[in-house]
């Protein structure tokens, strides 16, 4: 049976359940979590620049995980957007290139009941989903995301997938490249993603470990491209904890700060 017809018939008998579980009609038993894991939904939303060599896979993995994939792209000339569509996926087209403005445009359209973001040079594996929905099974768990391995290895890649997990488990500090998901409803409560050209995701982060509790799936990875940062590693992880400073403890402006970060995908 397809996924949408499974969920199709768990919602159409969930009608009849009994306070805590039902049998169905092989006769197991479906506790109330079970109905509500499998009756949830969730959006992925991709934002792309220029990513031609690359939609097509990362539309068809994303499918793998969500209901729906929404591509938030910035007016990609080399034909993202199309590929995207021939894959699959919902394009919104965004006049504004910036991450931040992105991902708040494909959050608009989404109609999940969790938004996942996820980068197109980020790999999600299939059982994701399943570690989404575990990971929202308690009602006081408002999002959180997955532990992230850079690729391929190197000196460069192992530092930053170490680096990120020790400042996630010790700090609480992650990323948009560690496929951040959210209940959709505390997202509009927090007043979504702030459309900042960059640093949208920590200011994302900040507010969602301010909300509730988050959890850091480890069981599971991400698999994210190295290509940022592999010709200066020590450089970029020097210059991305000075934009962190300057942002949360000083106050600067994202804006600000853009101007002295380079590109803004």
């Amino acid at each position: 049976m397809s996924r949408c017809a499974s969920r199709t018939r768990l919602r159409a008998t969930a009608r009849s359940v009994a306070a805590g579980s039902r049998v169905d009609g092989v006769g197991r038993e479906h506790h109330g979590a079970d109905v509500e894991r499998e009756t949830t939904t969730i959006s992925v939303i991709v934002p792309t620049w220029n990513e031609r060599e690359r939609i097509t896979e990362a539309v068809a993995r994303a499918r793998l995980v969500g209901d729906e994939v929404i591509v938030a792209d910035a007016g990609s000339p080399d034909g993202t957007r199309e590929l995207a569509e021939r894959a699959g996926a919902v394009v919104v087209p965004c006049s504004a290139r910036g991450r931040g403005a992105q991902l708040r445009a494909g959050a608009s359209r989404a109609t999940g009941d969790v938004l996942l973001f996820l980068h197109a040079d980020a790999t999600l594996p299939p059982e994701a989903r399943g570690a989404i929905l575990r990971a929202l099974v308690g009602p006081d768990v408002v999002g959180g995301n997955f532990a992230l391995r850079f690729a391929p290895p190197s000196f460069a890649a192992n530092l930053f997938t170490r680096v990120n997990d020790v400042r996630r488990r010790f700090f609480h500090i992650y990323y948009g490249d560690s496929a951040i998901f959210v209940r959709r409803s505390v997202y509009e409560e927090l007043g979504g993603v702030r459309p900042f050209p960059i640093l949208e995701d920590y200011d994302l982060v900040r507010r969602l470990e301010r909300r509730g509790r988050t959890a850091y799936v480890r069981d599971v990875e991400v698999h994210a491209s190295a290509r940022r940062f592999e010709g200066a590693p020590l450089r970029t992880l020097f210059v991305w904890s000075c934009l962190q400073v300057l942002f949360s403890v000083f106050g600067v402006s994202p804006y600000r700060l853009a101007r002295h970060y380079g590109d803004i995908r």
